[in-house]
C-alpha cells in the first residue's frame, strides 16, 4: 500500500521569520525570493535540438508587512543581508537561506489611506544565496 504524505509535514509560513542585518523584522509577514538563470542557446552539429548552456544569474526579491518604523528609508540604497527562517514544529526541520549584498529597488516614502493599516512592499535584488540550514526529509 502507497504511504502518503503527512499532511503535518507541510510547512506553513505562519513559522516565517525574516531577518535584517541580524535583527528580526516581526512586522513583515511575506518574503519571495528567486534566481533566475540567463540560459544561452546553442546550435550544436549532431543534433536536431537547440542546447543550453547556464549563463548569468539574477537575484531579485519581495518582501512586504507593516510599516512600524523609518528604518528602510534610513537605510536608503546601502547594501544589506536577509536571512529568511522558516521553522514549522511539526516539519522535518528548519530552514535558512541567506540573500547576499541585498539592495533595494525603491525607497517608499509614503502610501498610506486613513482608517487603514500602513503596510510596505520593498522590491529587492541580491547577489548570491546561502543555503544555511536545509530541510531533509525522512520518509
Amino acid at each position: 500500500m502507497a504511504q502518503y504524505l503527512d499532511p503535518g509535514r507541510i510547512i506553513m509560513g505562519t513559522f516565517g521569520q525574516i531577518f535584517i542585518d541580524g535583527v528580526w523584522q516581526s512586522n513583515l509577514n511575506h518574503l519571495e525570493a528567486n534566481v533566475e538563470a540567463e540560459k544561452r542557446e546553442l546550435n550544436l552539429v549532431g543534433t536536431d535540438y537547440t542546447v543550453f548552456k547556464l549563463g548569468r544569474k539574477k537575484g531579485t526579491g519581495t518582501m512586504s508587512g507593516y510599516k512600524i518604523s523609518s528604518d528602510m528609508i534610513a537605510r536608503g540604497f546601502q547594501k544589506f543581508s536577509i536571512i529568511h527562517k522558516l521553522d514549522d514544529p511539526e516539519a522535518y526541520g528548519f530552514e535558512r537561506i541567506e540573500l547576499v549584498n541585498c539592495m533595494v529597488d525603491k525607497i517608499q516614502l509614503a502610501n498610506w489611506t486613513a482608517g487603514e493599516e500602513v503596510t510596505e512592499e520593498t522590491a529587492f535584488t541580491f547577489e548570491s544565496y546561502i543555503l544555511k540550514d536545509p530541510i531533509v526529509a525522512t520518509l
